[in-house]
């Protein structure tokens, strides 16, 4: 296998070889671009909110929350002018809370700063919240026609296999040496938004991770690197993978008149912000969970299990036990809600799911 040296720079051979390859990838890409709903036209608002929706997230997933939230907030005026709860109500099931968290919040930005649009290049773009490289690439091209590059896990794993370059693509240095490259190809190119979205597509489709690559249908089959070494299902290579922490929850779901009590998370940490079931570290039983209660003064009764579920997170799993008990009265410092009005306004993290619909306990105040 060919090694690239860390510490070269932009090697000429690899620009010349995605020189020949762009014309090759965007007229694959003009024949079988999927019709997506934020493909229908290049408005820079429609497109914002699609690359914030699929940032970590499958198009398949997507497909569902995108037309629903433009129907809601068709304008980025109307999506600043939402109330948050609105928003991430909308996002709920999406996962990644923040991405939404920080569209309202740039969206606002938007239309204090620049006049209700979103500003036109990458630069300015990565000034607001939650903007990242990639996004900012991703819509400065696709909307406004910059030859800005977009580097994402898709783009670094089809580099990784066209160029046969075993380097770990989670390195910064390789990531670097990614955009520049990109960027000296984009600058050649007429319609630089199509080829970064050919790349995306060829990435979706056909250049699959997990050593599953459609190789005989790629359009650069007969000009990677890889497929000519028959090393395409080893790369991209992505070093040591730390393995997913193991965390032990306890989630509390105390029941009042027909009413469950919810708290709202802190506002840093995971789904920082957002409303879920009171929740405990660590697998507790009775003999920890009645005191707990007790400091509260109020009498309960039918404290009970009421099951178990994971949640699996980026880097995280919850391995989480319910328990449920029915008080006299609410508890102070929760927020208390029916059903109905758990699903219809609050934005429930799909982690707490499981423990939703458990049915009402009955019996004698403890």
């Amino acid at each position: 296998m060919k090694k690239i040296d860390p510490k070269t720079e932009l090697l000429p051979e690899n620009r010349e070889k995605l020189l020949r390859a762009a014309p090759l990838l965007t007229a694959w890409f003009k024949e079988n671009a999927r019709p997506l709903p934020w493909r229908t036209e290049r408005d820079p608002y429609r497109i914002w909110v699609s690359e914030t929706m699929l940032q970590q997230t499958r198009i398949e997933a997507v497909l569902g929350y995108f037309p629903r939230f433009l129907e809601a907030f068709p304008t980025l005026r109307a999506l600043a002018e939402a109330p948050e709860e609105k928003v991430l109500k909308l996002w709920e099931g999406l996962g990644y809370y923040s991405r939404a968290r920080n569209l309202h919040k740039a969206a606002a930005v938007c239309l204090e700063q620049y006049g209700g649009a979103l500003p036109g290049t990458a630069a300015e773009l990565k000034k607001l919240p939650g903007v990242g490289a990639y996004t900012a690439g991703a819509v400065a091209s696709l909307a406004f026609g910059e030859a800005a590059p977009a580097v994402d896990g898709n783009v670094l794993r089809i580099l990784a296999r066209f160029l046969n370059d075993e380097r770990d693509v989670l390195q910064p240095a390789v990531k670097k040496e990614a955009e520049a490259l990109l960027k000296a190809v984009l600058e050649q190119q007429e319609r630089p938004g199509v080829f970064n979205e050919a790349l995306m597509e060829l990435g979706e489709v056909i250049c699959l991770p997990n050593g599953s690559p459609r190789c005989s249908r790629c359009p650069l089959g007969g000009i990677c690197g890889a497929l000519a070494a028959g090393t395409e299902k080893d790369l991209p290579n992505r070093g040591e993978t730390r393995p997913r922490r193991l965390e032990k929850k306890t989630v509390l779901l105390l029941r009042c008149g027909g009413r469950t009590a919810l708290e709202k998370r802190p506002d840093k940490g995971l789904l920082a912000g957002l409303y879920g079931f009171p929740m405990l570290d660590g697998e507790l039983g009775r003999t920890d969970i009645v005191p707990w209660l007790s400091s509260y003064r109020i009498p309960f009764r039918d404290l009970k299990e009421a099951g178990r579920a994971r949640h699996i997170f980026t880097h995280v799993e919850w391995d989480m036990t319910a328990w449920e008990a029915e008080t006299e009265r609410e508890l102070p410092g929760f927020v208390y809600a029916d059903d109905a009005e758990i699903r219809e306004r609050y934005a429930l993290p799909a982690a707490f799911k499981a423990f939703r619909d458990r049915p009402r306990t009955g019996g004698e105040l403890e």
